[in-house]
């Protein structure tokens, strides 16, 4: 279909025509979905597990230990892993040193 053939259509066709291209687009999205779990299910059973288990295990891991505070509000806090955030980046940026904010 071209742009053109958009043009001759009316407002209730160009309508149905999205609705059937939201929908297309869903059915694949769960297709595709289903195949990913077939794989990560199938994967998990080579190794003597099920997915679930796999996703339990993952979810009950603790979040690691925060190692730094910032000095004027110690709700925040970072582990030291991933990305730094904003208020220590500032702080490196300004000199100070990460061993002011340790814990």
């Amino acid at each position: 279909m071209t742009d053109a053939d958009l043009d001759t259509l009316s407002l209730a066709e160009l309508k149905q025509l999205r609705r059937n291209v939201e929908r297309a687009i869903d059915g694949y999205e769960a297709r595709r979905m289903a195949e990913a779990k077939a794989k990560a299910e199938d994967a998990a059973k080579e190794y003597g597990f099920s997915l679930a288990e796999l996703v339990v295990a993952a979810a009950a891991r603790p979040a690691p230990a925060a190692k730094y505070r910032h000095p004027e509000n110690p709700a925040l806090t970072w582990s030291g892993r991933g990305r730094k955030p904003g208020w220590i980046a500032d702080a490196l940026a300004a000199g100070k040193p990460l061993e002011d904010f340790a814990i």
